[in-house]
């Protein structure tokens, strides 16, 4: 059966990551580590065969996909293409917020969002099942045009937290023990029966570990 091979990329480390601070659809740039990140991932990959560049059409993301578009030899891989079902899961009110200022403010928010609630999202957020749906949807969405073909996805931690969750049939509730590194190289084979792990957290091209946001 043809099948789609997809390398999933997260972005590159932002100011708010070291800060703790929670983004989720906000638009934050990718700070001086971030940039090199990107262009450490680009270089990783640079001598790969891909088809097709797909990111979130928020910052941290476009850049971090248009440093790898860059280092792509097919012609057809330069132009990435935009998704907003790559975005990063809706925080509601929790955006803008460190996690010290979760748990001060709102102690029985933070509690279940910590627990891994599947039915909880802050107010105006998203839930953990929502999420879930939506990477599921998008990533059918965009693998089925290109079966025979690699891409590249380059999205956010929540969004690779499904991916894995997706590919392992691991719970919502479950807790992680799997890293979302910026800028990790992570492997998956998509058919239209199943989503397989193929290789997970490859941080080879950088130099340190990355800061791992939290996004249950």
């Amino acid at each position: 059966m043809a099948a789609t091979r997809i390398t999933a990329v997260r972005h590159g480390e932002t100011a708010w990551n070291v800060d703790t601070r929670i983004q989720g659809q906000l638009d934050i740039g990718l700070n001086e580590r971030g940039l090199w990140q990107a262009e450490r991932v680009g270089a990783a990959l640079a001598e790969e065969t891909i088809d097709c560049v797909y990111s979130s059409d928020l910052t941290r993301a476009h850049t971090t996909a248009q440093a790898i578009a860059r280092h792509a030899h097919n012609p057809h891989a330069r132009a990435v293409r935009l998704h907003r079902g790559l975005r990063e899961r809706g925080f509601g009110s929790f955006e803008g917020q460190t996690w010290a200022d979760i748990a001060e403010k709102w102690p029985e928010e933070s509690r279940r969002w910590r627990q891994r609630d599947p039915h909880f999202a802050p107010p105006g957020g998203e839930t953990p099942l929502q999420l879930r749906e939506r990477v599921a949807l998008t990533l059918n969405e965009i693998a089925q045009q290109h079966l025979g073909e690699h891409i590249v996805l380059v999205a956010h931690g929540g969004v690779m937290d499904m991916l894995y969750r997706l590919a392992t049939q691991q719970e919502l509730h479950a807790a992680r023990t799997w890293e979302l590194g910026n800028a990790a190289i992570n492997r998956l084979l998509w058919t239209p029966d199943a989503l397989t792990l193929v290789g997970w957290a490859d941080t080879r091209h950088l130099d340190d570990s990355a800061l791992d946001e939290s996004t249950t």
